[in-house]
């Protein structure tokens, strides 16, 4: 499917995306972009940023190649976005090939939560301060079907995007009162290039049944009118919302 555009929804408007290079990320800057806002996009690759810009000559970004979990990287950011964030959608995010607890390493772990977590809260800080000045801004995260589960993803990974919940209402509830409003969508099965594989065989026992569960993939695009909705003034009085993006897997 394609995106539904609303023109003019974000007009004069400055928005980061994350993981802008591909699948989620680069359906909502495409989408962003779309409905006029000057879109700051990054990613880990230069060649998926540069792709962006070919396919997309007409619209309005600015690209920051560079590993996200890393502070410079959000510092970057922060000079090409300029003196105000109006929008940030933390959709980067990476997979821990779904290893249980009993088998997980140090280095997976520490490197799901550099992104998954970490990352989101060093961009979210960084751009609070103008929002707060401006007493406007909204923030998107993409969390995840495994943040309402314990059956969709590995240890660090689940607990990773928990932990996203958690810091997303905290968000809504402290600045809220500022004018800042922060919630998160929840997908399941998404069809994007992130890297899945089972790497336990006891989790592919035990959770591979439970996959057949799952409703049919979602095309990036559909999560991108989510996100930008959430983003948009149509949800002003959506603050804290951990909002399941995933067909219905959610009710089963």
């Amino acid at each position: 499917m394609s995106e539904v555009s609303t023109p003019g929804r974000f007009d004069g408007q400055t928005v980061i995306v994350t993981g802008a290079g591909s699948g989620i990320g680069r359906a909502c800057a495409v989408l962003f972009a779309r409905d006029g806002a000057r879109v700051i996009a990054t990613d880990v690759l230069p060649s998926r940023l540069d792709d962006l810009l070919k396919s997309n000559p007409i619209l309005k970004f600015e690209v920051v190649a560079g590993d996200i979990s890393l502070e410079e990287t959000v510092q970057r950011l922060l000079e090409a976005a300029g003196s105000h964030v109006d929008v940030l959608a933390n959709v980067a995010g990476i997979m821990d090939a779904f290893i249980p607890l009993a088998e997980l390493d140090d280095a997976t772990w520490e490197r799901v939560f550099a992104v998954n977590l970490t990352s989101v809260m060093r961009l979210t800080r960084a751009v609070l301060p103008g929002m707060l000045e401006a007493k406007r801004g909204a923030i998107v995260n993409v969390s995840s079907e495994a943040s309402l589960r314990g059956s969709a993803a590995g240890v660090a990974y689940t607990a990773s995007k928990h932990a996203v919940n958690g810091l997303t209402k905290s968000v809504a509830a402290l600045y809220g009162p500022k004018g800042i409003r922060a919630n998160a969508v929840a997908p399941g099965a998404v069809r994007t290039n992130i890297e899945a594989p089972f790497k336990s065989e006891w989790s592919q026992e035990r959770l591979g049944p439970l996959m057949s569960i799952i409703p049919t993939l979602a095309e990036p695009e559909e999560l991108a009118a989510v996100i930008t909705w959430l983003a948009s003034r149509d949800a002003s009085n959506v603050n804290g919302a951990i909002l399941p993006v995933d067909g219905g897997w959610a009710a089963l």
